[in-house]
């Protein structure tokens, strides 16, 4: 019996093929070999480990790997990499995403709205809806109507910014009213309830203890692993599940093939019965809504919306998304790694900081060994250059001006995305106006 069904399965099998077919025209599948596998992954996570840890040792900053930074560092570390999620799902599809920012404070804004009322999980949804809404105008703007993706995204952000600074006169500031009566005003929203976090009993108070002996890299791994198991969000739960969830969504269904397939080449997707328009839509207002949910997030952490509250975290995703290679997995490491830098200079300051200047020299005399090998020897005098002027900064002074340290989470995103600017690939038909039934 199940011979008949063969060949009305079989058009649908080979549309499947063709799709695959275009990703690796397009070359996801050269991106594909060129990734981190998942040993490699975990062998610089613990590379980075043993670096911090002889960084420790030798400059006595103890606060470089310690619990409180760890936990500071996921707690920075989620809105960046849920911006930089919501880039990938609009730039997979083909649409670049500039107006994260005005997104997040969308979300930010509807969850400091909902949230002093209705409590941390309506602000939650709140926010995922006043981002959505900014992906869905970026859509229509977009893919609708064609408009510059650039343009639309400075005009989102624009747009943004003067919406919600509007309706935080209107709503939260206005005199009499409810919202002032409970704190808030012009520039900030009511106090909302705190989101409720856990602890695993027992195994936070041993981590903790291992911690404070400051052995060799042991301690080190405690401080790491306590700062999961110790006062954790459940939004950052959330934010982890989100990261899986998008995986298998992308790159384990035949949703995720038809959508990175418009952004590859949507006139074959569209050839192949696939509604770009539909998926272009669905990935925008997807990528909004990732964007708002980090606005939301910073808006619950502090238990209030205030005004600026994003600072520029919106653009910071847009530079982990890049780093990431468009994946996920890249998104998270690098969102970890600039969640880390802005809470080292929230927290420590300008000594911990100061530490990390031998770090880095250390790792840019390893960036030149690598280029003078492969006969790049202009990049490796000037990575050379830059070491040794470190190294004697380091050694002529004790701190780092505190203007240096705000910059150091900026600073890190341009010298990241120098370092790995020669290893991407964005989608192919990223950023191109896209009309139905145009020529290839």
């Amino acid at each position: 019996m199940s011979a008949p069904l063969k060949p009305q399965q079989a058009p649908g099998r080979q549309k499947f093929a063709v799709l695959r077919a275009t990703l690796t025209r397009g070359g996801e599948a050269k991106g594909a070999r060129g990734k981190l596998t998942y040993p490699q992954i975990l062998l610089l996570v613990a590379g980075g480990l043993v670096a911090l840890s002889l960084l420790r040792i030798v400059t006595g900053a103890n606060q470089l790997t310690a619990s409180g930074q760890y936990s500071a560092a996921l707690g920075a570390a989620v809105p960046i990499g849920l911006a930089g999620l919501g880039g990938l799902w609009a730039e997979r599809a083909g649409v670049i995403n500039i107006g994260l920012e005005g997104m997040m404070m969308l979300g930010a804004f509807s969850a400091g709205w909902l949230g002093w009322q209705y409590g941390p999980w309506v602000a939650a949804v709140a926010g995922i809806a006043g981002g959505a809404l900014g992906g869905l105008l970026h859509a229509v703007a977009t893919v609708t109507f064609g408009v510059d993706h650039i343009v639309s995204g400075v005009a989102m952000n624009i747009l943004a910014l003067g919406v919600v600074q509007f309706l935080a006169k209107l709503w939260f500031g206005a005199e009499g009213s409810e919202a002032a009566a409970q704190g808030g005003n012009d520039k900030q929203s009511p106090p909302m309830d705190s989101m409720p976090t856990f602890t695993v009993p027992g195994l936070s108070d041993g981590l903790k203890a291992v911690e404070e002996h400051h052995w060799f890299l042991v301690s080190d791994a405690a401080g790491l692993l306590g700062s999961l198991v110790s006062s954790v969000s459940w939004l950052t739960v959330l934010a982890v599940a989100v990261f899986v969830a998008s995986f298998f969504a992308l790159w384990r269904s035949s949703f995720g093939l038809r959508l990175r397939s418009c952004g590859e080449s949507p006139v074959a997707a569209e050839t192949l019965g696939v509604n770009v328009y539909r998926y272009k839509y669905a990935a925008v207002v997807v990528s909004g809504a990732l964007a708002g949910l980090g606005g939301a997030f910073l808006a619950i952490d502090v238990h209030i919306y205030q005004d600026q509250q994003t600072g520029g975290r919106g653009y910071i995703g847009l530079a982990t998304m890049i780093f990431g290679n468009w994946r996920p997995g890249g998104v998270a490491m690098g969102a970890g790694l600039f969640g880390f830098m802005d809470a080292l200079q929230l927290r420590s300051g300008g000594p911990t900081v100061h530490a990390l200047l031998l770090l880095v020299a250390v790792v840019l005399l390893a960036i030149a060994l690598a280029k003078l090998r492969s006969g790049h020897r202009l990049q490796a005098a000037l990575s050379t250059v830059t070491a040794v002027l470190l190294i004697v900064w380091y050694a002529l002074t004790d701190t780092i001006p505190l203007e240096f340290v705000e910059m150091t989470p900026y600073v890190a995103t341009l010298l990241v995305l120098a370092l790995a600017a020669q290893r991407l690939r964005a989608p192919r038909a990223v950023g191109k106006s896209y009309r139905r039934g145009q020529a290839q």
